[in-house]
């Protein structure tokens, strides 16, 4: 390890071991991760340490600022390949996301962009500002024959940069005007901005609505999702959004053992009050980074159970803390994982979830392939919802 001299942060090469240390880890208000190791491209890491001076605090304040970083994205449609998930192309108009859920998935990929997977993915959000140039090009592609499109899979498509950004408002709209059926999958209330879209896409059986609930703990969420909207807030929009006729889904994901997996009934009971005629279920993913990531975070805030958690989790995956392999990776396995699915069937066979669930119609869509109307950008921080998240 080499202190630079004169300056508040440590350098460490990591060529040789593939792993991240660093000094004890801060809580930041309003944050989910505790640290900004950098991510596993990087030869070098750089984290902070105290010179005796006060700067390591300063620093760390620095962190609590969100920066936008704009992108010219080259394309905007991906096609999945996994068959654990259920769908086949996905669009994702940001990358990173500031609510800040310590358990993300997407966490690893800022690493990508040389970024930080902690404090990095959740303060520094990318916005693929042309998204719904890209997007009604791909639907004039020949061929496209309107195949369901999911959107925000990856990242939140309502965090709050959209308040400002508004290009899941701007996705909707080319749907509408192309019949091209899509799912959108957020924790955000910010959705309810969107419903007269969202009303007129359904009448057609064009839209469906997935809503993440992981815990009805409003302490825990604000631990695990800082910047998400509180439980009561999602159970409002997902009735919300069923009142007004918009299909939607309840997901439970991701069940974390010995912390929230006892609410899977409770959590599954009130979906279904609100009008949710659907349910989903994802076990806790560790891959990569997150794993450190999610270990400090629970040593920090539950150091009672952390271990038992931990513990669990590699009883899941064959001993290890994270199995990539699919088929494995979403479900887990062993006798924990098998008892978890069966209380998550049950409860939606008597509640009666999964048993309407209407698909969404692929054959209206409409390209229209000679001069593409033009989509003139919507001026940030118009029509934004004046609720708190």
């Amino acid at each position: 390890m080499m202190k630079l001299e004169g300056m508040a942060e440590t350098v460490t090469d990591f060529s040789s071991r593939g792993e991240v240390a660093g000094p004890q880890a801060q809580a930041l208000r309003g944050r989910g991760a505790r640290s900004a190791h950098a991510g596993r491209h990087e030869r070098l890491a750089r984290v902070a340490a105290d010179d005796g001076w006060g700067s390591l605090e300063e620093l760390l304040e620095e962190r609590r600022e969100t920066q936008i970083i704009p992108e010219r994205a080259s394309s905007i449609v991906s096609r999945n390949i996994s068959p654990d998930v259920g769908f086949e192309y996905s669009v994702n108009p940001y990358r990173g996301c500031e609510h800040g859920c310590i358990y993300c998935y997407a966490r690893p990929g800022h690493a990508n962009l040389g970024y930080s997977p902690g404090l990095d993915f959740e303060s520094r959000i990318v916005v693929k500002e042309n998204a719904p140039e890209l997007f009604e090009k791909a639907l004039n592609r020949p061929g496209w024959k309107g195949a369901p499109v999911a959107i925000g899979t990856y990242t939140d498509c309502y965090q709050p940069v959209e308040k400002r950004y508004r290009i899941t408002r701007r996705l909707l709209e080319i749907a509408e005007h192309y019949n091209q059926p899509v799912v959108l999958v957020t924790k955000s209330r910010l959705v309810l901005r969107d419903l007269d879209v969202l009303q007129r896409l359904a009448e057609r059986r064009l839209a469906r609505v997935a809503v993440a609930i992981t815990t009805l703990d409003a302490r825990l969420a604000r631990l695990m999702e800082p910047r998400a909207a509180t439980p009561a807030r999602r159970l409002e929009t997902l009735g919300r959004l069923s009142e007004a006729g918009v299909p939607t889904t309840v997901m439970i994901a991701p069940v974390i053992p010995a912390l929230n997996d006892h609410e899977i009934e409770q959590i599954l009971l009130r979906a279904r009050h609100a009008g949710a005629e659907g349910a989903a279920m994802v076990m806790l993913r560790l891959p990569l980074e997150i794993a450190a990531l999610f270990r400090e975070w629970l040593e920090d805030h539950f150091p009672d159970r952390a271990n038992r958690v931990l513990s669990l989790i590699r009883q899941m995956h064959g001993g290890r803390i994270y199995d990539a392999r699919f088929g494995k990776r979403m479900t887990g396995a062993g006798p924990y994982a098998w008892m978890i699915w069966r209380r998550f069937e049950n409860t939606c066979k008597r509640l009666g979830l999964n048993e309407r669930i209407t698909p969404l119609n692929t054959a209206l869509f409409q390209p229209v392939r000679q001069g593409a109307r033009n989509i003139q950008p919507t001026l940030p921080g118009l029509l934004e919802m004046k609720e708190e998240e």
